[in-house]
């Protein structure tokens, strides 16, 4: 039998599939170091930045804070935009703008939606990092000129 958030991400998969909802996020690349965060959701298989959802009356900037506090218990200091970028999978239109931070404390405590998180070298990524956080540390490391515009 599939652990409960699995089941209950199939039930909101689900949702979209008939509602074809609009839907906004944000992520955070935390770098230090050339090294850089990413969480595994209890849910999925791959690693991701951490983030998600804006929630109703959040600017993208309390979003992106409150995500970073609840998934590893991360501080953020000073944002700056990396880009923002348009999916059409999961049967949503879904906007995700990326934030990057340098000024970050962690407490690594983590909410129950992530099994795990940690530090990985920018130039050796896990194998199972999703694609569209693979290609947005990409443009972070080449130094493409932010803000980019593009698909997910």
């Amino acid at each position: 039998m599939k652990p409960m958030p699995q089941i209950l991400h199939t039930l909101q998969r689900l949702k979209w599939r008939i509602l074809r909802p609009v839907t906004v996020g944000s992520r955070v690349l935390m770098e230090k170091d050339g090294r850089v965060v990413l969480v595994k959701h209890t849910y999925d298989e791959l690693w991701y930045l951490p983030g998600g959802g804006v929630e109703r009356k959040e600017t993208l900037e309390e979003a992106v804070r409150r995500e970073a506090m609840e998934e590893v218990g991360a501080e953020l200091g000073q944002l700056r935009l990396l880009g923002a970028y348009t999916s059409f999978g999961e049967y949503k239109s879904d906007h995700v703008l990326v934030f990057v931070c340098h000024d970050f404390t962690l407490t690594g405590e983590t909410d129950r939606e992530i099994a795990r998180f940690g530090f990985f070298d920018l130039e050796s990524l896990p194998k199972d990092t999703s694609p569209a956080t693979r290609r947005r540390i990409h443009e972070y490391r080449t130094g493409s000129p932010a803000p980019n515009l593009g698909m997910w």
